[in-house]
C-alpha cells in the first residue's frame, strides 16, 4: 500500500504533501488545529480529495500510534 503522504526533494523541498499535489499535509493540521474544518480545507484546496485527506490523517494516527507502541 501507497503512502498518502510523501516527501519528494524535487517538491516544496522535500516537504510533507498529499500523494499528486503539491499541498503540505501541514496545512491540514494547521487548518485543523486553528479550528476550521475539513470542509473548509477542502474547499481551499480542491486538489485534495476528502478521500485522500481522511487518508492522510488516519496515515499520521496510525504512524504516531506505531511510534509509541
Amino acid at each position: 500500500m501507497q503512502s498518502v503522504i510523501v516527501k519528494d526533494p524535487n517538491v516544496l523541498g522535500g516537504e510533507p504533501v498529499f500523494r499528486g499535489t503539491r499541498v503540505p499535509f501541514k496545512i491540514l493540521t494547521d487548518y485543523l488545529e486553528g479550528g476550521d474544518t475539513l470542509d473548509q480545507f477542502l474547499g481551499q484546496y480542491p486538489t485534495v480529495s476528502r478521500e485522500l485527506a481522511i487518508a492522510a490523517i488516519e496515515e499520521a494516527r496510525s504512524s504516531l500510534i506505531s511510534q509509541l507502541r
